[in-house]
């Protein structure tokens, strides 16, 4: 549910009363601001203060997938409110992408969970790009007079952002290709692994972006095509390894951004993915599915 504010009254008089019925009816409360207005809502609860969970934004929203993971963890098997506030700003356009899809994938990630979720944003330090947004991805909206349905609100599956459909821009600089089956994935992480380091990764990345390539390659070859090809190059600062399968498209219509069940034997490779590296791109085209991790080099 969005909850646009313009004030710190306005703030205030939009969410005590609901936290208030939130602690009156036993559920666990965590609201993710930053310092200033967790201040003021303190104050304003008085006792009750120390009956939530706080934490500030500035630490909380710093990956949009490893945000959406906390939140999954914290309101399992819990009948919660959660009240968040991204911070927006210091994105470039794809991140700010991510978030968005970020927001949207909530209403699905947490459709099972016993949770309220009340998304606060200032309209007037909110980019336009997100504002444009708000009524697709937002079902509801909590205003002064109450709740208003969004009849704009899209489906997270459905969801179709600006650049989803671009296609990917062609590889540069230096292109390493590497072939791989089943046999092949022990060496094609000793291979990713090289190259991550002669590109002058952080050492304690690299683990990451190898374990994210095994876990797409191992994918492609028992439920893909069972061979695939991967490319590896450096752009700017960020490092690219690009999966091609040519065993077709996903039947995940949100792959890697529901965490699978604890029992599933499927499901971790995108997710862990979507957790370990900066960026994840996919497209399906002509029969070929193409998984691009991104990966920054580090200071």
């Amino acid at each position: 549910m969005a909850v646009p504010y313009d004030s710190a009254d306005a703030f205030l008089a939009l969410i005590v009363p609901r936290v208030r019925a939130a602690l009156a009816d036993d559920r666990r409360v965590l609201v993710v601001t930053d310092p200033g207005k967790l201040r003021l809502l303190d104050e304003a609860l008085g006792p009750d203060a120390g009956r939530i969970d706080r934490r500030d934004s500035r630490t909380w929203y710093l990956h949009p997938h490893r945000t959406l993971a906390a939140f999954h963890e914290y309101t399992r098997s819990r009948r919660t409110l959660v009240i968040g506030e991204p911070t927006w700003s210091h994105h470039n356009e794809r991140d700010l992408r991510e978030w968005i899809r970020y927001e949207s994938v909530l209403n699905a990630a947490l459709a099972d969970a016993m949770t309220v979720v009340l998304c606060l944003y200032d309209p007037a330090r909110v980019p336009a790009a997100v504002l444009e947004y708000q009524p697709a991805i937002h079902p509801w909206s909590l205003e002064a007079g109450g709740e208003v349905v969004s009849t704009g609100f899209v489906q997270p599956h459905d969801l179709v952002l600006n650049g989803d459909l671009t296609p990917l821009p062609a590889p540069s600089g230096r292109v390493e290709t590497v072939r791989f089956t089943a046999q092949e994935i022990k060496g094609l992480r000793v291979t990713v692994r090289d190259y991550a380091s002669a590109a002058g990764m952080d050492v304690n990345l690299i683990g990451s972006l190898v374990l994210s390539v095994s876990e797409i390659a191992a994918n492609s070859v028992e439920h893909g095509a069972g061979h695939g090809m991967i490319k590896m190059w450096v752009s700017g600062r960020e490092m690219v390894c690009e999966i091609a399968d040519p065993g077709g498209a996903l039947d995940d219509p949100l792959p890697g951004y529901i965490p699978p069940e604890p029992e599933s034997p499927r499901g971790y490779g995108l997710w862990i993915s979507r957790q370990l590296c900066d960026h994840v791109d996919l497209r399906a085209e002509d029969g070929t599915l193409r998984v691009r991790l991104h990966m920054g080099l580090g200071d």
